[in-house]
């Protein structure tokens, strides 16, 4: 049976009783959502409501914790930072003259991780148009981690059962979070295989798919995701850039992110609306899709791969870099550990700078390392600044360093091993596993998409190819208010307060 694109312009037809009963949950509950313009804004949210939140910790399973699911939370502060939290890199680390500036996805709540953003976005939106009910659905969240973890934690706060799908062999880091947070022990189904087998969580949502209480709300094809990060992850990277190049102007170059799902992509298409940024998507070198469609496994957590995402704006891509996991895995070592802190105070990084770097996680550190390839690849000069995310910090990373540490530096990592990681992964990267996106390039990592989508997904051709116009993206974009009209109906028909 053809499958539809999970765009939900209208309200389900047959959505009607379970509104209602969102609305009775919700009501009962006493939750109320928050506008997509609130997340994008926090300046515009209700003082009362900052007040009720100065009770309220960051990392609680409580409603309210919904008002934070945004980019301007900052640590031991309850109320909302001006600018979201970033480090701008220094020259003496990237080896670019170019501005390379990293907002940080750590500070967001409940999972220290930006995933929690592109959950609400998918939940809201199937909410408040009729096709979730809260009261006799789970909601089930395909991930390669994050995102599981960012569904269940939405779930749990806005009343609902939320079913974690990821690979066996993700952080430990991770499933102990979800230990913590999930009610019912059935409710974590691990899939086979690590970072790179999205094929695998495709065919165990399949099989979960025949009972119709299951809801999938699948991050790689739900648009919901791309226009949350297009809006208020956008937005964010705005106010960052605006910040700082307040006292030194500088272009915005360029937005990198890695590819995952492609949502957080959808920040450079903002990023290119507002002020023509180029837009960079990252992969894994060991798993060079969309350079070399490549195959086989990596450990760059975070950015599942050997597919091209439904809601990756292909055709609007600029820049294709490849990122090895080795780098990742070996910089994370140096980041957190007192031999690669020596080793980046003699490269002249003070220690205030270095300290900050241990909120770069895995797939943080691949945005980073691509960003300077893209610098140099572009030969981009002081005047040029490239913005990028760091999705995650390194504590939900301890357990694999232990692992890194056995296998690579199984006699310890000394300042000379550290010299060498900076070295060999930072000072001495080269302009190679480059793929610029001219017409050709994008038609064919575009067309690449077609033997996940259509042959394997049920995505009809014509739903799959309109999607390579500019034109239907921009289309898209009236979508944000259209939902948040329509959380405006469902707070008020709940009648549900802060407090």
């Amino acid at each position: 049976m053809p499958r539809s694109l999970a765009v939900f312009e209208d309200f389900d037809p047959v959505g009607t009783q379970s509104y209602a009963n969102a609305v009775t949950r919700f009501r009962e509950k006493n939750i109320v959502l928050p506008r997509f313009s609130e997340l994008r804004d926090p300046t515009t949210l209700d003082p009362e409501l900052l007040d009720a939140l100065n009770h309220v910790e960051i990392n609680d399973a409580h409603a309210l914790n919904l008002f934070r699911v945004h980019w301007f939370n900052q640590p031991g502060q309850h109320s909302p930072a001006a600018v979201p939290d970033h480090i701008e890199l220094p020259s003496e680390l990237t080896g670019t003259n170019a501005r390379i500036v990293v907002a940080l996805g750590n500070r967001f709540p409940m999972i220290g991780a930006h995933k929690v953003l592109a959950a609400y976005s998918c939940l809201v939106a199937r909410l408040v148009t009729g096709r979730f009910d809260p009261t006799c659905q789970r909601a089930v969240w395909p991930s390669t981690g994050n995102y599981a973890r960012g569904g269940i934690a939405i779930s749990k706060i806005m009343g609902c059962r939320g079913v974690a799908v990821l690979p066996e062999g993700m952080s430990r880091e991770r499933f102990e979070w979800l230990d913590r947070w999930i009610e019912h022990p059935n409710d974590i189904i691990r899939t086979p295989g690590t970072e790179a087998n999205v094929k695998e969580i495709y065919d165990e949502c399949a099989r979960l798919e025949s009972d119709d209480s299951n809801i999938i709300l699948n991050q790689f094809s739900e648009f919901s995701n791309h226009l949350g990060h297009y809006t208020i992850t956008g937005a964010a990277l705005e106010s960052v850039f605006h910040h700082a190049t307040a006292g030194r102007p500088a272009r915005l170059a360029a937005f990198v992110s890695a590819s995952g799902s492609a949502g957080t992509l959808g920040a450079g298409d903002y990023l290119k609306d507002t002020f023509g940024a180029r837009i960079v998507a990252v992969e894994a070198l060991e798993v060079p899709t969309m350079l070399y469609n490549g195959f086989g496994d990596h450990n760059i957590q975070g950015i599942g791969d050997k597919h091209v995402p439904l809601i990756h704006n292909v055709t609007n891509t600029d820049l294709i870099v490849g990122i090895s996991d080795t780098a990742t895995d070996q910089l994370d070592v140096a980041f957190n550990t007192p031999a690669g802190h020596r080793a980046l105070d003699r490269k002249g990084v003070n220690s205030g700078l270095a300290a900050l770097l241990t909120n770069l996680g895995y797939s943080s550190i691949c945005n980073v390392l691509a960003a300077i390839k893209a610098a140099k690849h572009w030969e981009l000069t002081g005047d040029d600044m490239i913005v990028t995310v760091a999705t995650d910090g390194s504590e939900l990373y301890n357990s694999e360093r232990e692992k890194v540490m056995r296998r690579d530096f199984p006699e310890g990592f000394d300042d000379s091993e550290a010299e060498d990681a900076l070295t060999i992964h930072i000072a001495d990267i080269t302009t190679e596993d480059i793929l610029d996106m001219d017409e050709a390039n994008r038609n064919r990592v575009f067309n690449l998409g077609y033997f996940t989508w259509v042959e394997q997904q049920g995505i009809t051709t014509e739903d799959f190819e309109r999607r390579r116009s500019q034109t239907w993206w921009d289309n898209l974009r009236p979508l944000i208010d259209n939902w948040d009209a329509r959380i405006d109906d469902f707070n008020a028909a709940t009648g549900a307060k802060h407090h």
